[in-house]
């Protein structure tokens, strides 16, 4: 279920990312040695016999709406869900933790060796 919002989410024009601070510097070490998967870092889903509630935490594009964004977001992961499971999905909490602006991302310094 947790694949099933993370891909819901990113396929949300403005969605640059999921995932905070820590958990993305967390992720980036753990996918290098292919500990962990991408896709659900950031997303928390907890799921009873009918219902789930889906945590999920957002980078966004600069210059997008985040209202808009957050929005589209909720309302794909309810259907993606809702849709795939066949659960009720009783809520979809957003936390957007930073923006994204182009040229944010610092190139890997080059190796020497």
């Amino acid at each position: 279920m947790t694949k099933i919002a993370s891909i819901a989410a990113r396929e949300v024009r403005g969605v640059h990312q999921l995932g905070g601070g820590v958990s993305r510097a967390v992720g980036a070490v753990t996918q290098r040695v292919g500990i962990t998967d991408e896709r659900s870092q950031g997303v928390s889903v907890e799921v009873g016999e009918r219902e789930a509630a889906v945590d999920l935490t957002l980078v966004i594009e600069y210059g997008e709406s985040i209202p808009r964004v957050a929005q589209a977001v909720r309302d794909n992961v309810i259907k993606r869900i809702e849709g795939t499971t066949g659960l009720s999905v009783t809520e979809v909490d957003i936390a957007v933790d930073d923006l994204y602006f182009p040229g944010d991302e610092t190139p890997e310094p080059a190796r020497v060796e």
